[in-house]
């Protein structure tokens, strides 16, 4: 059982059957991915056929850009089922980066259709050599999530600064980049977050952008904080996990004891500690989308986010990703010595939710940014 928020079929809205066919294959293949520590590419195809893959896709390029909410909404019900499938479906979000690109070279990524995947392996940056009409890249770049299935991989470069002072991400195909196999970690084993390595590609200057820069592309969506959004995106996961975990535990309160002491929801430290949880995380999820509802008003009627909206998705992200991952280290203590059984789903919960947080867009000193952000003073570098 879960409790993501409803979805429902609109002319903008990816088809709630395939939906449904998403969670199928999750559910049954869930081990499958945490063995080969990716997401098989037969598996990313039905997330392009669910729509996931061209949720941020310009709609003048055939896609059908999602209001951020209900994507996110989509990726809560994924993560329910398993977290490194939401990670990776999360990463349907992250065209709105690409929208930064020419109009043209946009023509040119979107010819063959608007299911593009694409994964990025952003630092640490890495100088490149200008050459004529671009840039010779070179190096090795870490935290890929998902670069197995995608279609095109971005790698984050400098060559002198543009006047923003951010790094460019170079755009490139697959055969021009290797991955090194190195996802050997804790949690979240499935999403395949291997580095990229390559080796004196020359890339053109009209597939280089700005993360987070000028989009070219006049849509609502592209209007919206793209770097707040791809924190949301990774901070819902662990609310689908943390979802998982509590439903668990709350089906768990009628199962006998193994040394014959009361069942737990006989037991009023039990009964506390699952309302208290499920007090916190409905709480955290409801901050979570009234801030991300709140600024979707505001870009859809035509205004830009204020720094105050955009400090609060950040904020919004961060405290999600920390109370998702204290609610299911709540659970995972509740479910006593069967919890740490290998077929336990709770360890892989607790396991999975644990990563979330150590995300660097997740990280406690988005509270400073926010806290900054609200007192009317200069947050730190980059955080707006």
């Amino acid at each position: 059982m879960t409790h993501a928020t409803p979805i429902t079929q609109s002319p903008d809205s990816p088809d709630p059957t395939r939906i449904d066919d998403v969670l199928t294959v999750v559910a049954e293949r869930r081990l499958e991915f945490e063995e080969k520590r990716h997401i098989p590419r037969d598996v990313i195809d039905v997330f392009k056929r669910a729509g996931l893959y061209r949720a941020s896709t310009p709609k003048r390029f055939g896609g059908d850009p999602l209001p951020p909410a209900r994507f996110l909404s989509l990726i809560e019900r994924i993560s329910a089922v398993d977290g490194s499938a939401g990670w990776v479906a999360s990463f349907g979000s992250s065209l709105v980066y690409l929208a930064a690109l020419p109009l043209e070279t946009q023509a040119e990524l979107y010819a063959d259709g608007p299911d593009v995947v694409f994964a990025g392996g952003l630092f640490p940056v890495q100088t490149a050599e200008r050459v004529e009409g671009g840039y010779r890249v070179r190096g090795r770049w870490k935290f890929a999530s998902g670069c197995p299935g995608a279609d095109v991989l971005g790698v984050g470069i400098k060559a002198g600064e543009d006047a923003t002072g951010r790094p460019l991400t170079a755009v490139l195909r697959p055969g021009q980049v290797r991955i090194a196999d190195n996802w050997n970690v804790v949690g979240l084993r499935g999403t395949g977050s291997h580095d990229l390595v390559v080796d004196g590609a020359v890339v053109p200057e009209e597939w280089t952008f700005v993360r987070g820069g000028e989009p070219t592309v006049d849509e609502p969506l592209y209007r919206y904080p793209t770097v707040p959004y791809a924190a949301q995106v990774l901070a819902v996961v662990g609310l689908g996990v943390a979802r998982a975990a509590l439903d668990q535990a709350i089906a768990a309160g009628g199962r006998a004891s193994y040394t014959g002491a009361p069942r737990p929801a006989d037991r009023a430290t039990y009964r506390i500690a699952v309302g208290q949880a499920e007090a916190q995380l409905r709480s955290a999820r409801a901050f979570f989308y009234e801030a991300t509802e709140e600024t979707w008003e505001t870009v859809v009627a035509g205004g830009p986010a204020t720094a105050r909206q955009t400090g609060l998705l950040r904020l919004a992200a961060a405290h999600l990703a920390k109370t998702s991952f204290e609610v299911v280290r709540a659970a995972y203590q509740l479910g006593g010595i069967a919890a740490i059984a290998d077929d336990s789903p709770m360890q892989r919960y607790l396991r999975d939710a644990s990563v979330v947080p150590q995300h660097a867009f997740l990280q406690e000193g988005m509270y400073d940014g926010a806290g900054a952000v609200l007192m009317g003073v200069q947050p730190f570098p980059g955080f707006l």
